[in-house]
């Protein structure tokens, strides 16, 4: 147990830079898209805010999820510290269970006006690629923080069980948001198991119905289960138009406009609005 909280910081940026620069390398053999001008320079403000997130969770280290689960070890709280289940189911159940707490808080931060306005850092990246995983708003990863905290400790989730859980996070959110080419065939089978990018860039359309679906991160049965699933966008992956129709430009880009995004007062276009007619295109303006 020692062994794991001491090496989890190693486990988890090996696991993160591995997963990055492999999906990276596929998304330049085999797009799935043509990606937008200014690709690098998307990838590295995102980069840039993913840096930003990490720095404050290390300084706020009592909220991370493994260090609750050695908290809630230490004290015998939790269900599976209260009754007698064996390590592996327990192992397992915490896992599953972790992945539909962040299903459930992703439609939250749809649903809830104040929370979206933070979700929408993420929606706002104009293309689609594994970077766009990372592109999360400080705010949203200190609420997610203390969601996962507080899951953890009524799970009493085994220690293992909750790194193996991030590690998993992090690598298929990039997966699946990685703009990489997989046969039809293959996807249509692989989205009964993990969540494909083919899957998750239905979420990422501009079209209002179409991003209020596929929230699913790891797993894809809660999607089908809570009947929030879409199997393919309308206008089709190649065409489709990814973000937000009321942000564009210089404002989707830049960190700095990135982290003050969640302070713009602009109201969120439903679909009708979106596809017939220009008002989307008006500039956010400050509260």
């Amino acid at each position: 147990m020692n062994i794991i909280t001491n090496q989890e910081l190693l486990l988890r940026v090996s696991a993160f830079a591995v997963a990055l620069v492999l999906l990276l390398s596929w998304e330049a053999l085999r797009p799935r898209r043509v990606p937008c001008a200014g690709k690098w320079l998307r990838r590295v403000n995102n980069l840039l805010l993913v840096m930003v997130d990490a720095y404050l969770m290390r300084w706020l280290g009592a909220l991370a999820s493994v260090g609750a689960a050695a908290l809630a070890a230490g004290n015998q709280w939790g269900l599976f510290n209260l009754f007698p289940v064996p390590y592996w189911p327990a192992f397992v159940l915490s896992v599953i269970v972790l992945d539909l707490v962040i299903y459930a808080q992703h439609v939250l931060f749809h649903k809830v006006g104040i929370l979206w306005r933070i979700h929408r850092v993420h929606h706002t990246d104009r293309d689609f690629d594994a970077t766009t995983a990372l592109r999360f708003h400080p705010f949203e990863i200190l609420l997610s923080a203390c969601i996962k905290f507080a899951a953890v400790v009524i799970l009493g989730a085994p220690l293992p069980a909750v790194l193996v859980f991030e590690i998993l996070l992090n690598v298929c959110s990039m997966f699946n948001h990685s703009n990489v080419a997989i046969p039809a065939g293959i996807d249509r089978w692989l989205r009964l198991l993990i969540v494909t990018p083919d899957m998750h860039r239905v979420h990422h359309s501009v079209i209002r119905l179409e991003t209020d679906s596929n929230y699913g991160f790891n797993l894809p049965w809660w999607d089908r289960l809570f009947r929030t699933y879409r199997p393919q966008p309308r206008d089709g992956h190649e065409k489709m138009a990814i973000g937000l129709r009321e942000f564009a430009g210089e404002n989707t880009v830049n960190v700095l406009s990135l982290l003050i995004q969640p302070f713009l007062n602009v109201e969120r276009l439903t679909q009708s609005e979106g596809d017939n007619n220009e008002r989307g295109k008006r500039r956010p303006e400050p509260l």
